[in-house]
């Protein structure tokens, strides 16, 4: 398929491959620009409308014509005037012909291909619970009362020995009769006993 396009005030036949030296246009080594104006289409000898027609370019380069001399003189007036000038042109590379409409149309097909791609789960795989009432699990198990309720089992007899084998006698008993009871405010300040009052005479 090949075009006419027009840019710079110049006409150019392009197709898709091809290289072309244009007036300079924006841009840096690498950008993808359009070119809208496109004044003819077609394929061999059949011609295409080209509403909405779009050329895709990409820019190899921004390079500088050769120098051109500029030379001007009045005579008999001792005027004389000389310059140089390189005209500034860009390298274009022709990527596609395409259609603008038929873009945009293919865009968000491509863009729902992706989304459901994307949005599937893999096969096999269990679907995600996203119900905000499900409780978490925790995988939990119960642990053994270290400290078991029977005496027997918590100081179980040793082999052999039978006095071992005796429930141990509480000392809390023994150690209550050695420990002398504490005095109460009202035995503390009472009055001694009449038999202990009695004094025995003196020896004359």
């Amino acid at each position: 398929m090949f075009a006419v396009v027009r840019t710079g005030g110049k006409q150019y036949r392009v197709a898709p491959g091809d290289k072309i030296v244009v007036e300079k246009l924006d841009g840096n080594a690498g950008d993808k620009i359009t070119l809208g104006e496109v004044l003819l289409a077609g394929e061999g000898s059949d011609l295409k409308s080209t509403d909405g027609l779009t050329v895709a370019a990409e820019i190899i380069a921004q390079a500088k014509a050769d120098k051109v001399t500029v030379f001007k003189k009045r005579r008999r007036h001792n005027y004389r005037r000389k310059k140089g000038h390189r005209q500034q042109h860009t390298i274009l590379k022709i990527v596609a012909i395409g259609d603008h409409k038929e873009e945009k149309k293919a865009a968000p097909k491509a863009a729902k291909a992706t989304e459901a791609s994307t949005s599937k789960p893999a096969k096999g795989a269990p679907a995600p619970d996203t119900s905000p009432s499900s409780p978490a699990k925790v995988d939990a198990q119960p642990t053994e009362n270290p400290a078991p309720d029977n005496p027997e089992q918590a100081n179980p007899p040793h082999n052999g020995d039978e006095a071992a084998a005796a429930p141990a006698k509480p000392a809390k008993a023994k150690a209550a009769k050695d420990k002398p009871t504490a005095e109460t405010p009202s035995t503390k300040n009472a009055a001694p006993a009449k038999a202990a009052a009695k004094k025995t005479p003196k020896a004359k």
